[in-house]
């Protein structure tokens, strides 16, 4: 088996394309803004190694010391659990950063991960299924932008009791916010308090309650994402009652079975945990990949764990999976916040 000094020198050989770096210096330097006298976890994967090339060489700018770890030289995939010299290596770590394509029912192991994270306060960067595509484009994003404008967001939200989303596909959803449960921003800037996927961009919370009709045509998270990727052309129409998943139809019957197997998973898997507004607004449209498109401008909600940790639910499942619409209009209460997709609050 690699040393993992053996596997850093792989990766700061390894040639990647120049394009990549706007996005890993905005990660290394505006996200996480590791500091020379930190260390650093980085996690990968075959897939994902030229993006980790990257990433390193930004790391090796700032000076700081680091360890790699390529998911393939130190267990079997799918992983069952997060390996120990992983988790054991997490522990001595001020940043960690997670760039790896996920495989099906995986996400056991990167809550084992994210459990440390939360445990110890590192600065996480969690970058599942990145591409290159989103390196080009939500990865260059102004995040000090989305930052501003995900903050006065989060102040209409916190204090409000309903929000109504609807699209002219046919969404119509409504959710009854619990004043119990925190608001949490995930806008690019990652600190101490709360990991956060890269790119950024969503303020989210969990629900009191949700009803209504959600047509998903931008993506569905997890490992099925890969699978089904853009939703446009053959949407999945999903109907939740009192913040249960009670109906689900699509053309594609594959999509819509292997969605509901997703969400039936555990006793919660079919529960509303979040409920999020994307703040990205530099991003101009779905691409099928839940990474960039959960930070669409817009709504989107998931099944399953509530990230309880953060947002004080109380509640557990081991699933969780994203659904992501397109052009929403948006009332917080009585205002509108949102109409077609555009933010009517300045940035």
């Amino acid at each position: 088996m690699k040393t993992a000094e053996n596997l850093n020198r792989q990766l700061n050989r390894l040639a990647f394309d120049p394009e990549l770096s706007q996005g890993a210096r905005n990660a290394v330097r505006v996200c996480l803004r590791v500091q020379p006298t930190e260390k650093v976890t980085v996690i990968t994967d075959q897939v994902s190694l030229e993006i980790a090339a990257a990433i390193v060489h930004e790391l090796d700018d700032v000076g700081c010391a680091y360890r790699t770890w390529v998911l393939e030289d130190v267990a079997t995939r799918p992983l069952i659990d997060l390996p120990l010299a992983i988790a054991e290596d997490l522990e001595t770590s001020q940043v960690s950063i997670f760039a790896v394509t996920a495989q099906s029912n995986e996400l056991k192991s990167r809550m084992q991960m994210t459990d440390v994270v939360n445990r110890r306060k590192i600065r996480h960067a969690h970058m599942v299924n990145i591409k290159k595509q989103i390196m080009l484009e939500g990865m260059r994003a102004d995040f000090l932008k989305v930052d501003r404008l995900s903050v006065k967001v989060l102040e209409t939200v916190r204090k409000a009791k309903q929000i109504r989303a609807k699209t002219r596909a046919g969404t119509d959803l409504t959710a009854y916010l619990n004043p119990n449960y925190r608001w949490v921003k995930t806008s690019g800037i990652i600190s101490t308090e709360k990991w956060g996927n890269l790119p950024g961009g969503e303020v989210f919370t969990t629900p009191g309650e949700v009803n209504g009709t959600f047509v998903i045509d931008g993506v569905v998270g997890d490992y099925l994402c890969e699978k089904f990727g853009d939703l446009k052309a053959n949407p999945l129409t999903i109907t939740v009652k009192a913040n249960r998943l009670i109906e689900a139809h699509s053309s594609n019957k594959e999509l819509k079975d292997d969605f509901w197997a997703y969400t039936h998973t555990d006793e919660n898997s079919n529960r509303v945990g979040e409920f999020a507004i994307g703040t990205n607004i530099e991003l101009k449209d779905v691409i099928g990949e839940i990474l960039q498109d959960e930070k669409y401008p817009g709504i989107h909600i998931a099944f399953g764990n509530p990230y309880g940790a953060h947002t004080g639910a109380e509640w557990f499942s081991a699933t969780h999976i994203d659904v992501v619409g397109r052009k929403f209009d948006i009332w917080v209460d009585d205002e509108q916040i949102m109409r077609d997709g555009q933010f009517l609050i300045e940035a």
